[in-house]
């Protein structure tokens, strides 16, 4: 990912973190003016208040979300920018359009500025992609060995939708599943990094904001988008575990059309993990109207970063409660919630 941004480069007068960089005074406040004020730099960070006085029309959504990855860079992207897509992403699975963002940091003591500088700078370029303004936030810094090199908490604020209406309530016997995306990208890219795993062709990340394609999912069917999810920790499998579970209804895929790039379904053999259970970072699961199924692919497929989504299953009367998968060959198996720790670190 490229970091050239119209904006400061941060000047640091230290190559490391040290704990005089979290105490209140001077060192926080050159480690704030140098880097974090000029990267982010608007006009409601530029107050540098307590808080953010914002303007939001109708109603809103809110979420909150810690990030602590490791490692913090990682192919297609880092914690910096993982932790915008991540707020955006679910600001837009509740058919919200992400406008605020706060943003907190924990640094570790040692931490190179090199590093810290590239995270600023890809949070930066997210925010830009996805239109979002960083309005307020918090810095602490954390003995070595207390923590690893960073942490990242964010809270999103948005504007709804005027249609949208997304609740697992208003999922009905008969909606289509659609899967925006490949799975696994993201969980088998650090998992290949930490093991030092090596491909022909490099695991990506899929961190990316979905915030476009849900929006214009949601201005072309309406309310007859039911429900939205991004499959990150425990994957797409428990994403709709979780659906099943809380609507008491039957959910039945297709194994033939779940996309899984062939790098990412070779690792996957290779570290004897199932792409199901695997998490991602910028793929989603709609389940809408079964006559606007094909409507909503075309949308969907518009996009670039859903060019490869499908329809995969649907919502039943049987089994209710339960996800069955029909395999490629023609048999059946229950596709149970994720046992245990799968991937651990991943966000």
């Amino acid at each position: 990912m490229s970091l050239e941004l119209q904006c400061p480069v941060p000047q640091f007068d230290f190559d490391h973190i040290n704990m005089g960089h979290g105490s209140g005074g001077i060192l926080t406040h050159k480690l704030l003016k140098s880097g974090v004020f000029d990267v982010l730099k608007n006009p409601l960070l530029d107050q540098q208040h307590d808080g953010a006085i914002l303007e939001l029309k109708g109603k809103i959504a809110i979420s909150t979300d810690s990030y602590v990855v490791s490692p913090i860079f990682f192919p297609g992207g880092n914690i910096g920018d993982l932790a915008i897509n991540g707020t955006v992403n679910d600001l837009a699975m509740c058919g919200a359009s992400a406008r605020y963002l706060t943003l907190s940091f924990i640094l570790e003591e040692g931490l190179a500025m090199t590093e810290f500088k590239d995270v600023l700078m890809s949070i930066r370029q997210a925010a830009d992609q996805s239109g979002v303004q960083i309005v307020t936030g918090d810095t602490k810094v954390v003995q070595k060995g207390k923590g690893d090199k960073i942490f990242i908490n964010t809270t999103g604020v948005g504007e709804l939708h005027p249609t949208a209406d997304i609740r697992h309530q208003r999922v009905e016997h008969g909606d289509v599943i659609l899967l925006s995306g490949p799975i696994a990208a993201h969980g088998v890219a650090i998992m290949s990094l930490r093991e030092g795993l090596e491909f022909e062709t490099t695991v990506c990340s899929d961190t990316q904001s979905l915030k476009a394609p849900v929006l214009a999912l949601l201005d072309s069917l309406g309310q007859d988008v039911h429900f939205l999810r991004d499959a990150t920790r425990g994957g797409l499998a428990s994403v709709l575990n979780e659906l099943s579970e809380i609507t008491v209804k039957g959910i039945h895929i297709h194994q033939k059309d779940l996309a899984i790039a062939e790098e990412v379904s070779g690792a996957c053999e290779m570290l004897g993990l199932d792409p199901l259970y695997v998490a991602n970072e910028g793929v989603f699961v709609a389940v809408v109207k079964a006559h606007r199924a094909e409507e909503a692919l075309k949308v969907l497929q518009s996009f670039e970063a859903c060019h490869s989504a499908s329809i995969i299953g649907e919502i039943i009367a049987d089994h209710p409660g339960k996800v069955v998968m029909k395999s490629k060959i023609g048999g059946s198996r229950v596709v149970n919630f994720l046992q245990g720790e799968q991937l651990p670190r991943i966000c």
